[in-house]
């Protein structure tokens, strides 16, 4: 039985032995002259989630968690302080030079076999969780009509058509007034034409365009295959195997009225609503899962409880042929030696660094470093910079070799643990790991957020069971049952798995499903907006 959380004795939870600080975990903090267990006193209230210092730690001197330096002291802190971000002066960027090349080995683990789910199997080899409908778009200009035609949609058609999921418009704020032709402008194109392709929409891909735009329907969708050299210096890059692009022209002459546009919509989703009505779920292994994986909200519990659970997650899969990203570059940045040495290849490790550096230069431009990351919600929750965040970040990623890297907006290829190479925003990354084809999102959180995707299941994990009980109909699972001792990480990693069989076969929808939570689509533009 739980035990209640008024009557817990003081609890600290340090990562490693050689850490310097631990972080408290009672609700509501601890009060100044709290004995912790080891006989320390506290000199100062220090609330949940922030850090107290275990010994007296010298002006200059390395404070120390995850057995990582994440700042030096600006002033002498005695033992039992609080140690917060005004006390820290935050470490510079490890260099991406001399970088440990996939050096380590793990123990191969045994194969996870014998778990399946009931999943859309589609024509190119995918397989989808969901069978949706998606409306694309090829500028925000059209964004209004697509929403009134879905809405129709929604009303009048799709209640005949029982086996369809749902009607989504790929909403976005590209297509127009940017330099189309810019080398980064392949980005967001790539970015949207692999959400059209994304396995849970069954291979119906169908266009809503202006006319006018630059960003034309045989643009963002050519027919064949282009040939890849370097992808940031290609403006195109087509991944469509072809076949008749179906697209609604709103410019069209024969558009007369508001209403012809909304009904040439409506008759060509009818079409597509037809096929899609006529797939079934079917058997399939587990390791057709795609799963996305990312924290928001984060907190010090991030790295406790959630984060931890679901790297244990990543291991169950991918021992399950499964594939996994893991992302956010500002939020591994911190960890680059960590992922270089777990990769499976020198390749891998060299195809990370060069994303890190494409990144720091992106940061350079625009007068920043990786330290803007950090929230004031990440602050409050005891993260004191970026590389405190990012040491609890990384633990997403489990333990299995680093088998490869997707760049922003492109397709994941090959099964196992990749690094998908997004920024960190909540809305950008989930919008790029949906186009590099998951069909699964885990989306753990401290803070609290409401976050959502029509387009695919996101799992909502809290780091804390006082986030798990005030939002008890919007966190999936509880992790904070881990710092609470009344469940082990392995415990909670099992049940996210099979939750995410549960969720993957339709069995069980999510709370972000059943209240239909969804974010926006964010595509990341580096280039310039004319």
């Amino acid at each position: 039985m739980t035990m209640d959380t008024a009557a817990r004795p003081p609890l600290t939870i340090r990562m490693n032995e050689r850490d310097n600080v631990a972080i408290v975990a009672n609700d509501g903090g601890l009060a100044a002259g709290t004995v912790l267990a080891s006989g320390l006193v506290l000199r100062e209230r220090v609330p949940q989630a922030h850090k107290v210092a275990l010994a007296d730690i010298p002006e200059g001197g390395e404070v120390r968690r995850y057995d990582v330096a994440i700042g030096r002291a600006l002033k002498p802190i005695a033992a039992g302080s609080w140690v917060h971000e005004r006390l820290l002066e935050m470490p510079a960027a490890r260099s991406l030079d001399g970088l440990p090349i996939a050096t380590r080995r793990p123990t191969p683990q045994p194969p996870l076999e014998g778990y399946t789910f009931e999943g859309y199997r589609n024509a190119d080899g995918s397989v989808g969780t969901r069978n949706i409908l998606a409306i694309t778009q090829t500028v925000q200009c059209v964004a209004g009509v697509t929403d009134f035609a879905v809405q129709r949609i929604k009303s009048e058609l799709l209640p005949r058509f029982p086996n369809v999921d749902d009607v989504v418009a790929l909403e976005h704020g590209y297509g127009c007034g940017v330099a189309i032709d810019a080398p980064d402008a392949v980005i967001p194109i790539r970015t949207l034409r692999n959400i059209s392709l994304n396995p849970n929409f069954g291979g119906e891909v169908m266009v809503v365009s202006l006319g006018c735009e630059k960003l034309q329907p045989e643009r963002l969708m050519p027919p064949g295959t282009i040939p890849l050299v370097d992808e940031r210096n290609v403006a195109d890059i087509g991944d469509n195997a072809g076949g008749k692009l179906d697209v609604v022209c709103l410019q069209d002459e024969a558009h007369v009225g508001f209403m012809s546009m909304i009904e040439s919509i409506m008759r060509q989703a009818e079409e597509h609503l037809e096929r899609l009505d006529a797939r079934r779920r079917e058997t399939v292994p587990a390791s057709e899962l795609v799963v996305g994986v990312q924290c928001g909200g984060s907190d010090a519990f991030s790295g406790v409880t959630a984060n931890p659970a679901v790297g244990f997650c990543t291991d169950l899969l991918v021992r399950a042929g499964a594939t996994v990203m893991f992302s956010e570059v500002t939020e591994v940045r911190d960890g680059i030696d960590q992922l270089t040495s777990r990769a499976s290849t020198p390749e891998v490790a060299e195809a990370m660094i060069r994303e890190m550096a494409w990144y720091d230069a992106y940061l350079d431009k625009g007068r920043v470093d990786r330290s803007a990351n950090t929230t004031p919600g990440n602050k409050k929750g005891g993260l004191s910079n970026i590389v405190e965040k990012a040491m609890g970040s990384i633990v997403k990623s489990g333990t299995a070799p680093i088998t490869g890297v997707v760049s922003p907006g492109d397709k994941a290829r090959g099964k196992g643990l990749l690094y998908a190479a997004t920024p960190a925003s909540d809305f950008i990354c989930g919008t790029l790991q949906l186009a590099a084809g998951m069909n699964l999102h885990v989306f753990t959180t401290g803070r609290g957020t409401p976050y959502g995707l029509a387009q695919v299941p996101v799992i909502k994990v809290a780091t804390r069971s006082d986030l798990a009980r005030r939002w008890h109909d919007l966190m999936d699972i509880n992790a904070g049952r881990i710092a609470d001792g009344d469940a082990t990480i392995e415990e909670v990693g099992w049940e996210m798995f099979r939750l995410m069989l549960d969720v993957a076969s339709g069995r069980q929808k999510t709370w972000a499903e059943r209240w239909k939570l969804h974010n926006a689509l964010v595509l990341f533009n580096p280039a310039p907006v004319t």
